[in-house]
């Protein structure tokens, strides 16, 4: 499964609203391809992971994040750019904010799935229809129908149920972290920052799985497709309406002449 068949089947079985996204988390030793941007030397600003793949599903636009192109400090840990020190493991940065103690916000700290410090030095996104590369991760935002339509999908093969895992924080992290270290596709909801720095919209949601499901995932979206389950969903529409006492009237007086 190539990135230009799995975007044409999204296009065509999932119609989605932005650009599905490919994301890469590159080594030292991957030469940065040439097309894509570096936010504070091309752009002038800093970005959030959040931030940067809203800007390739909204603008088309195809990014190498650093760690000089980083704001966001919780994406500096969990992305290992960044130690995480005792300060944030201590909960301090969820406390009064997210969690009523540094106690619960160290919990929360600790749930975040994290790359090892040091791995990666860029992390490479883009429209998945025009990606430079071979994406990782594939990410795609909908609203709950669209994200449904893919759940059905991923699961056509295999049956059960999905796992996913919510916070209110950090959906970069499950987006792509989480959904490398399992391997497994994912629902995921948009978190505060998201909303607050990529404008994510309360009427959407988020879908996240490996490049590597992507073969899976297009027969399930044609065996679903040919089983009935598509987008838009299909209305309910046999049916013989109800209308008021005088329109059955004239009704009535139609068949009595």
């Amino acid at each position: 499964m190539d990135a230009a068949t799995l975007d044409r089947a999204l296009q065509q079985y999932v119609r989605p609203q932005s650009f599905p996204v490919a994301v890469r988390p590159a080594a030292a030793s991957d030469p940065v391809p040439p097309k894509l941007k570096r936010p504070k030397r091309d752009l002038g600003i800093q970005v959030a992971i959040c931030q940067t793949i809203a800007l390739a599903r909204r603008y088309g636009w195809g990014l190498a994040v650093g760690r000089e192109d980083l704001s966001c400090p919780l994406a500096h840990v969990a992305f290992g750019y960044s130690p995480s020190l005792p300060f944030y493991e201590q909960g301090n940065l969820c406390v009064e904010m997210y969690t009523k103690d540094a106690a619960a916000g160290a919990r929360s700290e600790a749930a975040v799935p994290k790359l090892p410090l040091g791995t990666l030095d860029t992390l490479w996104v883009a429209p998945l229809g025009r990606a430079p590369f071979e994406p990782d991760v594939i990410v795609f935002y909908g609203n709950g129908a669209q994200v449904m339509r893919l759940v059905a999908a991923a699961l056509y093969a295999r049956g059960g149920q999905l796992t996913s895992h919510h916070a209110a924080r950090i959906d970069c992290a499950e987006l792509v972290i989480r959904t490398r270290q399992t391997g497994e596709p994912q629902v995921v909801l948009p978190c505060y920052g998201d909303r607050v720095f990529a404008q994510t919209g309360d009427d959407e949601m988020a879908f996240a799985w490996p490049f590597s499901f992507s073969a899976e995932l297009v027969a399930g979206l044609e065996g679903t497709h040919q089983g009935g389950v598509r987008y838009p969903v299909p209305s309910f529409l046999r049916y013989t309406g109800e209308f008021p006492e005088k329109y059955k009237e004239l009704a009535r007086q139609w068949d009595e002449a």
